[in-house]
């Protein structure tokens, strides 16, 4: 008979798809690939988003992710030295990079025409870092610097502490720089292991937004990293945070003259139904914030807390803080004594309006304005460009990138009702935990 032999085939890209007006597929390496044509002005940003935050560490290697993010500014044999930073600049444009909780992304805003040189950079600093020992070095002293330089802060100081005591399982129990005792002792093996775990197309999201055609800049994409190979299989996180069982507190000590006061509650991942809910109830307490790290909050002079704890000379500030995250977070609220007042005193007037909440069903004209604002603050944050490619990227890590587009919709929905049922479900002295500062 005679010999027959199996080909191999190629995995296929599965069909780009283009629904209101945003182009996603997925190469075959694994990379998703997000597009959105923005015509509006001659520029176009790009984004790349790897699935690994501070989220993902364990005791030992707390701080790595961010560790990482900044090795990758240290330049490859390609882009050497700070090349990059003056090619960047010379184009007009502008790059970053940031690690949080769920992720760690770099990006580049440039003229539209111009864009090539953001794929350029970061398809090979995907691969091609070197994280030379010197370097390695060099960054740990900057590193803790940073840490310790935090440290002078009494709010940082208690809002980690806060932090630590609201989690006992999870990786967000710790801040994203972590722990000195891990800055001192992590290798340049353990950062590079991690880089070559993580940062890889098949734990990536690509992200383009500005004035381009859609068609052109996915075949753009495939050049630049396409040939790249799919990193290793990554577990999925399946780490559960115990349910709280009572209230917990932590009271922090330091130098200076004033105190503060913090109050976290555990609240619902961004994907959870309740999250709109819970961005209204926000509103209507401390003011509509910014979910976005590019800020756009407007003011809460109208806000429940600032009525009851600024304009009755209680506190000197107030404020509350609701971010989307891919496991259910924190709720945060937090205030600055003023002197001549205890945290007692503050923690009473939070209590007071936090009751208020639970018990009475909020008016539906007040509703009405804190979704307003809620709406403007978001709308604010996500205008430019690259706060675009910033909501598509990020989305697409806790959920998708339809969370963004529907969002408002989403957020317009929520009733009286439903104010009232998350305020419950939420804001019980049993699902928090309080922290003071004290001045020594």
């Amino acid at each position: 008979m005679p010999k027959t032999t199996t080909r191999r085939s190629t995995p296929k890209r599965p069909p780009a798809r283009a629904r209101n007006g945003v182009l996603k597929t997925v190469l075959p390496n694994g990379l998703t690939v997000v597009l959105k044509e923005n015509h509006n002005a001659p520029v176009a940003t790009f984004w790349v988003w790897y699935r690994v935050g501070s989220g993902r560490e364990r005791t030992g290697i707390t701080g790595i992710s961010h560790w990482v993010e900044h090795m990758l500014f240290k330049g490859t044999q390609k882009y050497p030295g700070r090349s990059a930073d003056q090619i960047i600049s010379r184009e007009g444009g502008q790059w970053n990079g940031f690690t949080w909780l769920d992720f760690t992304t770099y990006f580049e805003t440039l003229p539209a025409e111009k864009i090539e040189l953001g794929l350029s950079l970061e398809a090979d600093r995907m691969v091609n870092a070197p994280f030379r020992p010197r370097d390695v070095s060099s960054e740990r002293t900057v590193i803790i610097s940073e840490k310790q330089g935090g440290e002078n802060s009494p709010r940082q100081l208690l809002g980690e502490e806060v932090q630590s005591a609201a989690f006992r399982a999870h990786g967000y129990g710790h801040e994203t720089i972590g722990h000195l005792c891990d800055l001192q002792s992590m290798t340049r093996d353990d950062l590079y292991t991690h880089y070559r775990t993580y940062y890889a197309p098949n734990n990536a999201v690509a992200v383009a937004v500005g004035a381009f055609k859609a068609a052109e800049m996915l075949k753009q994409i495939e050049k630049s990293f396409g040939k790249i190979k799919r990193g290793p299989a990554i577990a999925p996180a399946v780490v559960i945070e115990p349910e709280q069982r009572g209230e917990r507190r932590v009271t922090v000590e330091g130098p200076g003259t004033t105190s503060y006061i913090e109050l976290a509650y555990h609240a619902p991942a961004a994907k959870d139904p309740d999250f709109p809910a819970c961005v209204a109830m926000d509103a209507i307490l401390a003011g509509a914030s910014s979910l976005s790290i590019f800020g756009g909050g407007t003011t809460n002079a109208s806000s429940r807390l600032y009525k009851a704890l600024v304009e009755t000379e209680l506190a000197t500030d107030v404020g509350g803080s609701l971010i989307p995250t891919a496991d259910p977070y924190l709720y945060g609220l937090s205030a600055t004594v003023r002197q001549g007042h205890t945290p007692q005193e503050v923690e009473a007037a939070f209590d007071a309006e936090i009751d208020r909440m639970v018990n009475e069903p909020v008016q539906t004209a007040e509703l009405a304005k804190a979704l307003k604002q809620a709406r403007a603050s978001f709308a604010y944050g996500s205008e430019s460009v690259t706060n675009q490619g910033f909501w598509y990227g990020w989305s697409e890590v806790f959920a998708d990138y339809h969370w963004f587009e529907t969002y408002l919709d989403r957020l317009a929905a929520v009733t009286v009702e439903d104010v009232q049922r998350v305020a419950q479900k939420y804001l019980r002295r049993g699902n928090r935990t309080v922290g003071t500062y004290l001045p020594k």
